[in-house]
């Protein structure tokens, strides 16, 4: 166990799956009491939920839609009703709506657009004041490599991951006398269940570009999250860390 996010109160969004899940059950098993939230799979949610009390810690998951300006103030009343103050806030909740440019609806752009980028605003606007008043407090918003990059069939997530990225630089330099801090993570390919689903030849022939030869797992991500929840990375703010086993070298 690693002692350096015991205690703190840490809210991750979009955990219901995949990385978010990993990141929670990461910071649970090391002693932090976490808030998540989910947007529709309540079984899975209240199964989460069951998984991190187990580790000693509270933990409580929370119905909410990020993009929604509302939604994110009601969702931090909650958790400060619940948990008392807030340390730490993972943005990670995000949707892709894959489509070439030419084929791209204005509805897949927007949905992209709210969810990844507009709900990184909503829920860092609503947990500011708390970190402000506390004068310290750890951002994390995640980002990806084809924010960093592009993606063809990819203009609309990576125009968010992209957007994030600006975000995280401009809340760094706006908070940072106020000893709270704003990083950005970029994963690159990362194995998840979504990526079970892939044809194998293919899934292989990313892992052969990759210089480390493999895919990221969950685990990889979630690692680096802890590193920037924790008072370890009390130097750094306003980084892009990429997570891709030296993809874009």
């Amino acid at each position: 166990m690693n002692d350096a996010v015991k205690g703190k109160n840490i809210i991750v969004t979009g955990a219901s799956r995949g990385i978010g899940r990993e990141i929670a059950r990461s910071l649970a098993q090391n002693g932090a009491h976490v808030a998540f939230t989910f947007a529709s799979s309540v079984e899975k949610a209240k199964e989460l939920e069951t998984e991190l009390t187990g580790y000693g810690v509270k933990a409580k998951g929370y119905k909410s839609n990020a993009a929604d300006f509302q939604s994110a103030q009601e969702l931090i009343d909650n958790v400060l009703k619940d948990f008392e103050t807030i340390d730490v806030l993972v943005n990670n909740a995000g949707i892709t709506r894959d489509n070439l440019l030419m084929r791209m609806t204005e509805d897949h752009w927007n949905e992209v657009i709210e969810t990844n980028l507009k709900s990184v605003f909503n829920m860092t606007k609503a947990v500011q004041r708390t970190m402000l008043k506390n004068r310290k407090g750890s951002i994390i918003n995640m980002s990806s490599v084809v924010g960093v990059k592009g993606n063809a069939g990819q203009a609309n997530y990576a125009a968010s991951k992209a957007g994030m990225i600006g975000f995280t630089k401009s809340v760094a330099l706006e908070l940072g006398s106020r000893n709270i801090r704003c990083n950005a993570i970029a994963p690159g390919f990362i194995e998840t269940e979504m990526t079970d689903k892939l044809d194998e030849k293919t899934v292989q022939g990313w892992r052969d570009a990759i210089p480390l030869k493999r895919g990221g797992q969950p685990a990889d991500v979630a690692n680096l999250v802890m590193f920037l929840a924790s008072d370890l990375s009390a130097y750094i703010t306003g980084q892009t860390i990429h997570v891709d086993g030296g993809m874009l070298t």
